[in-house]
């Protein structure tokens, strides 16, 4: 048996969480404090350095967005449904136009003009990177441009999400500096249009970020930022503690308690964290293994044992952060029989993989290595940082892989969560799935515009997705942001994980 989760956390000891304190003083210390109150730089701590050196084709296109960088045509709302952003309005023309109206008089960070050109190129571009953005995975743009202030956005079927789509923050509008090395990954320091400027990123350790003076809208209010990217969570909570960070993304569960209510702050999210299951080679290729996986797993001890009661036991794939999904629920489709303990025995060690960055699940993954040690696998775990594992994991290197996944992160709609994660051609298929009638339902689903259609499809994908037991839904997340809310102001409490600095967060 492990020890106890608040047994470990009260054997800490103090020269250890004083060493990590003092690691992230050391790495926050650089960067001017920029005067007071409101005139003050805000120092912050992600929980994720860059992957792709911040190319906008991955996931650090969600740190740019978090960090307001970057921008698209649009934005979403709290409800998910997109408004303006750089371009001012758009409507349909056809079943697979649009025309989309540029924001005038705007200019990049590096000075140069916003137009219809500059759109063209970025989602040109979006469209040829290798690999594919994921909100790209089930759809093709061609975007042309009319004139200097209109662009025409053609899909390759019938696109009614498309301007929730573009909203993505893969999908940013870049200027031609950002192109300019033939072969180089893109560079979008300088080249955004965001309230903040990127001015210079030190590999996985930080990065520097500068009022953008030149933009569109209302001004920052921070002079700048200074960013420690900081895997260790309770590196964070200690630095969030002892004020030398202002904002500390992702406060470990094992944290939030001890910060108080005045420094953490939790609320829903979209987030469901499953374990992925490697269809494609090895022991989990046989159905029967996936299913016999899939009943071995308690996602009831994981809520009690390692979230402290801060996440709800999985239902499916869409959880309280996707309100309509529960009352839309069917059960899961054309499931195997599980095989039975004597066979499983019989398997083969199995490699079960995870990430440090989010600092619950490496205990997940424990708990979950004991409840299929208990029922006849052997396993072996891996466990790095996120940025060491995501080609591996895309690879199919891994038996079974622990991930923490927004479902809304894409579109605010699940369908390209569901395209992206479980089709043939998903460019984020961890599960290697392939299989003809979840494609259909998928398709079936992105093709509709009525949103109650939408949605009931949505969940028919969903029962199949569950049938082929690919992933097994462990627990439905809820987010713990921190910063002290007596002396912070604006940071943003989003369920979607786009914003969370933005041009109104500041000191006083």
């Amino acid at each position: 048996m492990p020890t106890p989760r608040r047994l470990r956390r009260a054997a800490l000891p103090l020269a250890a969480t004083a060493l990590l304190a003092t690691a992230v003083t050391a790495c926050t210390s650089s960067g001017g404090s920029g005067g007071s109150g409101g005139d003050q730089r805000l120092k912050v701590a992600l929980a994720f350095p860059p992957a792709q050196a911040m190319s906008p084709y991955g996931d650090d296109a969600v740190t740019l967005s978090r960090l307001a960088v970057v921008e698209g045509l649009t934005r979403l709302d709290r409800d998910g449904e997109a408004e303006p952003a750089l371009a001012t309005s758009w409507k349909r023309d056809g079943d697979r136009a649009w025309l989309f109206t540029i924001r005038p008089d705007t200019v990049f960070q590096d000075g140069t003009e916003l137009d219809a050109a500059a759109v063209v190129r970025s989602l040109a571009a979006a469209q040829q990177a290798s690999p594919k953005p994921r909100v790209l995975s089930d759809t093709t743009l061609t975007p042309t441009a009319e004139g200097a202030d209109t662009v025409r956005i053609t899909t390759k079927d019938a696109d009614p999400l498309l301007p929730q789509r573009l909203a993505n923050p893969s999908l940013s509008v870049l200027s031609a500096g950002a192109y300019a090395k033939s072969g180089a990954k893109v560079d979008p320091a300088g080249h955004a249009t965001g309230p903040f400027t990127l001015a210079e990123v030190n590999g996985a350790v930080s990065a520097t970020l500068e009022r953008n003076d030149t933009y569109w809208g209302a001004k920052a209010k921070a002079p700048g930022v200074d960013v420690k990217f900081v895997a260790d969570g309770t590196a964070r909570a200690n630095a969030l503690r002892t004020k030398d960070v202002d904002v500390a993304e992702y406060v470990p569960i094992s944290q939030a308690s001890l910060l108080g209510d005045g420094l953490v702050h939790e609320f829903p999210s979209a987030r469901t964290n499953g374990l992925s299951l490697n269809t494609g080679r090895g022991v989990f290729a046989d159905p029967a293994m996936r299913a016999a996986a899939r009943a071995a797993i308690d996602p009831k001890a994981l809520v009690d044992g390692v979230y402290e009661g801060r996440a709800d036991p999985a239902r499916g794939l869409l959880g309280p952060g996707v309100p309509w999904a529960a009352d839309l629920r069917t059960a899961p489709a054309g499931r195997a029989k599980a095989a039975t303990p004597a066979e499983v025995r019989k398997t083969p060690e199995i490699v079960l993989a995870t990430y440090t960055n989010r600092p619950e699940l490496p205990e997940v993954a424990t708990v979950v290595q004991q409840q299929l040690e208990k029922s006849g696998f052997t396993v072996k775990q891996v466990v790095r940082d996120y940025a060491q594992m995501e080609a591996d994991a895309l690879a199919g290197k891994y038996d079974g892989f622990i991930q923490a996944r927004n479902t809304l992160l894409d579109t605010a709609d699940p369908v390209s969560y569901l395209a992206s994660d479980f089709t043939c051609d998903g460019s984020f298929n961890i599960t290697q799935l392939c299989a003809k009638p979840v494609d259909t339902a998928v398709d079936k689903a992105a093709a509709l515009a009525d949103t109650d259609a939408r949605h009931k499809a949505e969940m028919t994908a969903e029962a199949a997705i569950l049938g082929s037991d690919a992933l097994v839904p462990l627990v439905h997340e809820r987010f713990v942001q921190g910063y002290d809310d007596a002396r912070v102001q604006g940071v943003a409490l989003d369920p979607m994980e786009r914003t969370l600095i933005t041009a109104d967060t500041r000191i006083g």
